[in-house]
């Protein structure tokens, strides 16, 4: 039986006049890959931020966070550029990963990643997605209990996107955790989560749940049971 990771009450958030989160109360599922889904602007990064404990709720809480260890991927690497691929590794996980399993630790996400050629280059010297390899490599390093996630896939060319998410499904079924993924896109969502939440725009509430049973390893673009609900999703948000 799953365990429930955390909880969101009536969370709700303004910035001045203009409320983004109107109410919006879930349960995350342990080791359980939850989407996002909703219009630009509609509070999804909010409530990221809101989860981590960035910022605050107006109203409502989030039960089941406190402590536990958290990884924050975002569509930008944002890797140091003075550190070189290692020790943008390494600077992050330096208080968690006993020195004597630092360097090992290090080379196997890279390794996974397909970037340990590049373990004592710099970030300008990466590509886009040479940089974003380095930047879920780290996320995932990082010993944590909660992997959210900011559409880090979306400014990546096709071929590279769908072998990045490969891999990161790979790395997440070897050793799972629970991940909040932000996405703009219904493929994306379905290919990677177990459940999809499809918000409206601001204020967003949600506006349908979708809990995704095909087995992953099942789980092509071109799939039909997919193909079938990335459409009545994408209808969902055109209605919007």
């Amino acid at each position: 039986m799953n365990q429930m990771e955390f909880a969101l009450s009536g969370i709700t958030k303004s910035y001045g006049p203009v409320q983004v989160l109107a109410g919006l109360s879930l349960t995350v599922q342990t080791n359980s890959i939850v989407a996002f889904l909703g219009p630009s602007g509609c509070g999804k990064t909010t409530l990221l931020s809101i989860i981590a404990g960035l910022k605050a709720p107006d109203q409502g809480q989030v039960a089941g966070v406190d402590d536990k260890p958290i990884s924050y991927l975002f569509q930008e690497p944002r890797l140091l550029d003075w550190l070189t691929v290692a020790e943008n590794l390494a600077f992050v996980l330096k208080d968690h990963i006993p020195r004597s399993a630092l360097s090992e630790r290090i080379d196997y996400y890279l390794e996974q990643m397909e970037i340990a050629v590049h373990r004592n280059s710099y970030p300008r010297r990466l590509s886009g997605g040479q940089r974003q390899r380095v930047a879920i490599a780290r996320a995932l390093a990082y010993p944590s209990r909660l992997l959210l996630m900011d559409e880090p896939f979306k400014s990546l060319d096709l071929s590279l996107k769908w072998a990045l998410m490969t891999r990161f499904l790979q790395l997440w079924t070897a050793d799972p955790r629970t991940v909040i993924l932000v996405t703009h896109d219904p493929k994306e969502a379905l290919l990677l989560a177990d459940e999809v939440y499809v918000l409206s725009p601001k204020p967003a509430l949600i506006k349908s749940h979708h809990v995704i049973n095909l087995p992953r390893p099942e789980r092509k673009p071109t799939a039909l049971p997919l193909l079938q609900l990335e459409q009545q999703i994408t209808a969902e948000l055109i209605r919007d």
